[in-house]
């Protein structure tokens, strides 16, 4: 049973005050989205991957794979879209045709562990779509117009991440009606959320961060420095 990857680096750093693509950024002397192949190269569930960036730099990221693809990973180099799920629908449209599960990853994130891939592909082969996540370690409230107006009960509360894996068949059927009834998300778990099908948790991990702002960077480093991942 095929599996294949879609790597999400079609956004821009804005937040991180950057205006071209945050994944190229350095992290212990390496492009970001190294890392994050990195990971995948070592992952015994994963055949190909799909990385998807923004269209005016597909020639840029494929120069960067040819002399640093992870051995043993197949990596082809797809345009992405405006939106997060555009770019996920330009990955799913470059699967190979006997591609039957698709595990989904925020490019960003460049710690995510083999193991972590491999947990998560594995209960998708259980016809499960799947996510990575992390119980709520701080008190959530929700605010309206700078008031409190509920504190949400923390034991119920995860931090959703990624990598999160589907069924091939059951991604797609998500997107078709998301995208017949105009729906938008923040993450694919979502869109099956919405098709009324279950979603399950996998354990994932606090150094499993996304590299979203400045100091984000700096805790990569010393987690790196540090041997930590």
């Amino acid at each position: 049973m095929r599996v294949n990857a879609i790597i999400l680096a079609a956004g821009r750093g804005t937040r991180m005050g950057e205006r071209g693509s945050k994944v190229l950024l350095p992290v212990a002397g390496r492009p970001l989205i190294l890392h994050t192949l990195d990971r995948f190269g070592s992952s015994r569930e994963v055949d190909r991957a799909v990385l998807v960036v923004p269209p005016e730099d597909v020639r840029t990221y494929e120069a960067l794979l040819k002399g640093s693809s992870p051995e043993g990973l197949e990596v082809g180099v797809r345009p992405g879209g405006a939106r997060r799920q555009d770019s996920v629908r330009a990955g799913l449209e470059a699967l190979d045709p006997d591609c039957e599960f698709v595990i989904v990853h925020d490019g960003a994130r460049p710690f995510a562990a083999a193991d972590l891939i491999d947990r998560c592909v594995r209960e998708s082969r259980r016809d499960r779509s799947v996510t990575a996540a992390v119980p709520a370690r701080n008190t959530i409230k929700t605010v309206f117009d700078g008031r409190v107006k509920e504190t949400l009960p923390r034991s119920r509360l995860w931090e959703i991440q990624t990598p999160q894996a589907f069924p091939v068949r059951t991604l797609r059927e998500a997107y078709a009606l998301a995208e017949r009834e105009g729906v938008e998300a923040t993450d694919d778990a979502m869109l099956v959320e919405h098709m009324g099908a279950p979603v399950w948790v996998v354990d994932g991990s606090t150094v499993n961060l996304k590299v979203t702002y400045p100091e984000d960077i700096l805790f990569a480093e010393a987690l790196v420095a540090r041997g930590v991942v």
